[in-house]
């Protein structure tokens, strides 16, 4: 084929991918599967071994034909894997709590060293009594590295929701977690070099050339980690220089992408570059203003990644007896060298059984550490289809085996240590404010003066309101909580945090007495009516037959209200009707909602609505609803929408009440005798 159409077929192939890998992981996200294993399968099931080796007109060997070598893809591809692989392990490394770290360095050593010894002796062994061979044989080493692995993406979700992330366990399964990565990438170096030794004919395997290469392996790692943190924030300081967010951080991805080829030309992998460069910035005030910044190309290459390891799953051989008998012993053997190697040290550290079956269940998940490293033994040709595919199904059940047996063992009542922890030196502060607009009001105004005192703010997850802002050595995190707005922080720059919410509270007080003396907003309601308004037939078609009423019975302001939330409720549209009572009510109390020529309309923002809904009434006859011409209103609309996400609740009153500034729409709709009537009406199809 000609390079046109490689590139035609290249992004042919990626654009099936994308839809796919997010297919995918929505559907086993659904049923509680971490997505990245629907990524996985996804890959499997649109491969070369399956769906996409099925020939069609155009393309005679399918949509992903088999690639040449030792890959089941083709060589462009997997070109995109191994920057996605980069990408990946940078991440990880920008992750990786230095401070934590060295805090539990004692604890979380001995426990990450016992996980990786006992793992990678347990695996290699396996591989000796299945495959008939000898310790150093390059496969039982592979497998040896790959029982190592340890990926805490999904424990450390786990630990998060339920609110054990700064427990003793929690803190030690994440340090310990550092020493497994460091440790397994060193151990890995060290393979590659063997590997290289035994297959590059280059001399005898002996105790001083294994030496030899674990040394400068070694030595590599650890001069350009030591090196990288000596100098991160002159490194920062360099980024800055660019001054947009943007430029330094997809600069800070050059970096990764410079030294991730230095190690691979000096006999290292890839993803040990990278994730030397994530970890010499991790402790920089730009750290997480570069995950941020490079998320979305994170979700576009990392999802390919795993698609791309499950391509390379060969179905057939994968479900022949021999590999699931393999699969399985090896997969038990990975599950209990964690749980052993990681809990077993863990019982002569301060931790009682409870505690030590904790750290071990949480050390369990291989993940994308594993695929990475079974994708490199799969590209160097040291590992084959059959193994690869064991390795494939060690990941699948220890990653899903991984969230029960935590969530279980964290569901015992009791600690998990034999004396009490001690706190750390992080305190939090708590401030109530009157409600969701003012909380949000005031940490909106924090995060911008925080913006202006130079620090990186990172909105870490919008939906649960919690934002990161970093600053040199100083540290916050800002969680909204509905009304309630709390920052945690170190002791001495709690004092700090006052004084800037201090100084926020004030700016406010300010501001808004300046509002309430340059704006009347009864004089500004005048103009809501104005002629010319735009209608939009897609928003109007949310009034809905059933929640109209021809006849209402309320004669008073609130039993018209309650009345129009109660059509609401018994048509299915709410999940809490007190609430959303309550809810309109005060909006009700900020101002009356009656406009003039006999229009009411009654709206409110509430968490007692899961999605935006309208309810519309009449009484012929009128009542008082504080309007502001003095007239009684006749025609009543009430819109409600959910208070947290998005939708066209204001374009929605601005469309109805377009609608109604007609004075013959108005009169029919009072002389309407029934309900499609009113909604033909209301939505301009009479």
């Amino acid at each position: 084929m000609n390079v046109t159409e490689v590139m035609s077929e290249l992004v042919l192939q990626l654009g099936i991918i994308i839809f796919a890998v997010r297919g995918g992981g929505r559907l086993v996200k659904l049923v509680g599967i971490p997505p990245v294993l629907g990524e996985l399968l996804a890959g499997v099931i649109i491969g070369p071994y399956a769906l996409g080796g099925i020939a069609f007109p155009g393309f005679p060997h399918g949509l992903f034909p088999l690639g040449e070598g030792a890959l089941a893809v083709s060589s462009e591809l997997y070109a995109f894997t191994t920057v996605a692989s980069i990408i990946l392990l940078f991440s990880s490394g920008l992750e990786t709590d230095l401070g934590l770290f060295l805090r539990y360095s004692v604890v979380g050593g001995v426990v990450g060293i016992g996980g990786v010894v006992f793992s990678f002796t347990l695996g290699a062994l396996t591989g000796v009594f299945l495959l008939h061979t000898g310790f150093m044989d390059p496969r039982c080493l592979f497998l040896g590295i790959l029982s190592t692995a340890t990926s805490v993406g999904i424990t450390a979700r786990i630990l998060s929701d339920q609110k054990r992330m700064d427990s003793p366990e929690g803190v030690t399964i994440l340090a310990a977690a550092v020493f497994d990565d460091v440790l397994g990438i060193i151990a890995l170096a060290v393979v590659l070099g063997i590997v290289a030794l035994i297959t590059g004919g280059e001399g005898s395997l002996n105790a001083a050339s294994i030496l030899g290469i674990a040394g400068k392996a070694l030595g590599i790692w650890l001069g350009f980690t030591v090196l990288g943190l000596i100098f991160s924030k002159k490194i920062a300081a360099f980024l800055k220089i660019f001054k947009s967010t943007f430029d330094f951080s997809i600069l800070a991805l050059g970096l990764a992408l410079i030294l991730a080829g230095f190690f691979e030309k000096h006999g290292l992998a890839m993803i040990i570059g990278a994730y030397v460069t994530g970890l010499s910035l991790s402790k920089t005030d730009i750290a997480a203003v570069i995950q941020e910044r490079i998320r979305s190309l994170y979700e576009f290459f990392v999802p390919i990644f795993f698609a791309a390891m499950g391509m390379m799953v060969n179905l057939k051989e994968i479900t022949a007896p021999p590999v699931l008998i393999f699969g399985a012993i090896y997969t038990l053997v990975a599950i209990l060298s964690k749980v052993i190697g990681c809990g077993g040290p863990a019982l002569f550290l301060g931790f009682n059984l409870r505690g030590a079956v904790r750290i071990g269940a949480g050390m369990i998940p291989r993940g994308e550490v594993a695929l990475i490293i079974a994708g490199i033994g799969l590209a160097s040709g040291v590992l084959d289809n059959q193994l690869f595919g064991v390795i494939i199904l060690m990941t699948l059940v220890t990653t899903m085996a991984a969230p029960p047996i935590l969530s279980a063992s964290l569901k015992i009542n009791g600690d998990g240590t034999r004396k009490p922890a001690k706190a750390n030196d992080s305190v939090v502060s708590e401030w109530e404010f009157y409600s969701d607009e003012i909380a949000d009001l005031v940490v909106d105004t924090l995060l911008k003066d925080l913006r202006t005192e130079g620090f990186y703010v990172q909105m870490m997850n919008i939906d649960e309101g919690l934002s990161q802002a970093r600053k040199d050595d100083v540290s916050l995190s800002i969680t909204e909580s509905e009304s309630v707005v709390t920052i945690e922080t170190s002791i001495m720059d709690m004092p700090f945090v006052k004084t800037a919410v201090f100084e926020v509270i004030l700016q406010l007080n300010e501001t808004i007495q300046k509002l309430k003396d340059s704006s009347d907003p009864r004089e500004m309601k005048q103009g809501l009516l104005d002629t010319g308004g735009r209608t939009n037939e897609d928003l109007l078609s949310l009034i809905q037959m059933e929640c109209v009423s021809l006849r209402l019975q309320g004669n008073t302001k609130g039993e018209i209200l309650a009345e129009l939330v109660d059509i609401l409720a018994d048509n299915g549209k709410l999940e809490d009707r007190a609430l959303v009572l309550e809810d309109v009510l005060e909006r009700e109390h900020i101002m009356s909602t009656g406009m003039q020529k006999g229009i009411a309309l009654p709206h409110a923002k509430s968490d007692g609505v899961y999605e935006i809904c309208v309810a519309v009434g009449l009484k012929k006859s009128g009542i008082d609803f504080d309007s502001m011409d003095g007239d009684p209103s006749r025609i009543f609309v009430m819109i409600l929408a959910p208070r947290k996400s998005g939708g066209p609740h204001l374009q929605l009153l601005a469309a109805i009440a377009a609608v109604l500034q007609n004075d013959d729409t108005r009169e029919k709709v009072l002389e309407a005798s029934s309900r499609p009537q009113v909604v033909a009406l209301l939505t301009k199809k009479h």
